[in-house]
């Protein structure tokens, strides 16, 4: 599985968490960070996916913008 989206894709999807899911990328944020410690992103995805039931392009998106945001907060480029 790939976790590369086109940025126009990747706004959708991101876009559609909080209606789709329920909650929201906060929420999603936590649910990650208090997860299993996985080194790659992938299995990030396929665990929320797995464990929350989400389909592996919204687990995906979830996991790509948590490590923007991820990024942005401890100041890496």
């Amino acid at each position: 599985m790939s976790l590369n989206h086109s940025m126009e894709t990747q706004t959708k999807l991101i876009a559609r968490v909080p209606t789709i899911t329920g909650r929201e990328l906060p929420e999603w944020f936590l649910a990650i960070d208090n997860g299993p410690s996985f080194l790659r992103c992938d299995e990030r995805a396929n665990w929320l996916a797995d464990e929350h039931g989400l389909t592996h392009g919204y687990a995906a998106a979830i996991v790509h913008e948590h490590e923007r945001f991820r990024r942005n907060r401890m100041g890496f480029i």
